[in-house]
């Protein structure tokens, strides 16, 4: 299977993480890219690199005013005077109709960022636009005649709206491969395997008929996001329907997941009859994973990929969590080749 990268992805190199009141080292550190392209070689996958789209794959699926907020987000921080190493927001707004959009950079980062899992750095732009073109480039090569094409994305996109960023996420890459897709496919399905929740995703595409989002992950009620991703959020307007959350409890293992992702999951995604697929691939539903929310072992992300195979469609692989353990490339490479068997 072919497999896009970019090195500019390692530019976004982030330091600051609040969990439960304590400041510790970021989870999505650049290292995760170097064990993913491990696991690529180990499985024998062409690497290719991502071609330049320019601004079109972002604009299709973000805000204008969103991503002038990133493009200038470094150098208006950093002008201020005392400003830290990073941008971490210190003010979420509640938006209504009445609330202004803030001139100043501290308010437009509150605006913007859902919490503080996503400090902006020096090079976190550059980094998150090579992810879009590792995005992009991938799902053209599937257009073009590619059965199946893996996109190593860093930082990852999922939790990551149409304005705002969250969860280590900038721009929503498996959005925009799906929207990419979508110059030739009338509809299709982006199905997402991360332990967390795709609330960027299906915030996205929620009134949207033609993209079907479905998300397997670990139950919001005790779990990242939280707020997003229970089982009645179906879409709206023309949209409803077109969106399934299929949570888990959390520890679950290989045959509990392989149970939803078998039943349910396929059988939605079989009744849309979508053009093409994108799996958002969170490995880090792993048992082995540091944040612990499922229990998924290496065998059980093989058996994820023949499932995946069995669908049947042109499918495009972009990689959102998984950190840093011994098992990261291993169960990349479970996965893509349990894919290649069983096609």
């Amino acid at each position: 299977m072919k497999a896009v990268h970019s090195d500019d992805t390692r530019h976004h190199d982030p330091k600051f993480y609040l969990l439960r009141g304590t400041v510790r080292p970021a989870a999505e550190q650049p290292e995760r890219a170097t064990r993913l392209l491990a696991g690529l070689a180990a499985g024998g996958h062409a690497v290719v690199p991502a071609e330049s789209f320019g601004h079109g794959p972002r604009a299709r699926v973000h805000s204008p005013d969103y991503l002038a907020f990133l493009a200038e987000a470094w150098e208006l921080w950093s002008a201020m005077p005392d400003s830290g190493p990073e941008l971490v927001a210190n003010i979420h707004p509640v938006r209504d109709v009445t609330t202004a959009y803030p001139s100043h950079i501290i308010g437009r980062l509150g605006w913007h960022t859902v919490d503080t899992s996503c400090p902006i750095g020096p090079g976190t732009y550059r980094a998150a636009c090579a992810a879009t073109d590792v995005a992009a480039t991938a799902a053209q090569l599937v257009l073009d005649g590619e059965d199946a094409v893996y996109a190593l994305c860093r930082p990852p996109g999922h939790h990551a709206y149409r304005d705002r960023a969250g969860g280590h996420c900038f721009f929503n890459n498996s959005a925009v491969a799906a929207t990419q897709l979508r110059a030739r496919h009338g509809r299709v399905a982006i199905l997402d395997v991360d332990v967390h929740h795709g609330n960027g995703t299906q915030g996205i595409f929620y009134g949207d008929p033609d993209v079907l989002t479905v998300s397997i992950h670990a139950d919001p009620a005790s779990f990242y996001p939280f707020l997003w991703g229970h089982a009645h959020e179906r879409g709206e307007g023309a949209g409803f329907g077109a969106n399934l959350n299929l949570p888990l409890p959390l520890g679950t293992r290989d045959d509990g997941y392989l149970a939803v992702l078998e039943g349910a999951a396929s059988r939605m995604i079989r009744a849309f009859v979508p053009g093409a697929l994108v799996v958002a691939l969170g490995l880090d539903a792993s048992e082995h994973d540091p944040l612990g929310g499922l229990a998924v072992s290496t065998e059980g992300f093989r058996r994820i990929g023949a499932a995946l195979a069995r669908l049947g469609l042109p499918t495009v692989f972009v990689q959102e969590g998984g950190y840093l353990s011994d098992h990261l490339g291993p169960n990349l490479n479970a996965v893509l080749s349990g894919f290649q068997a069983a096609r």
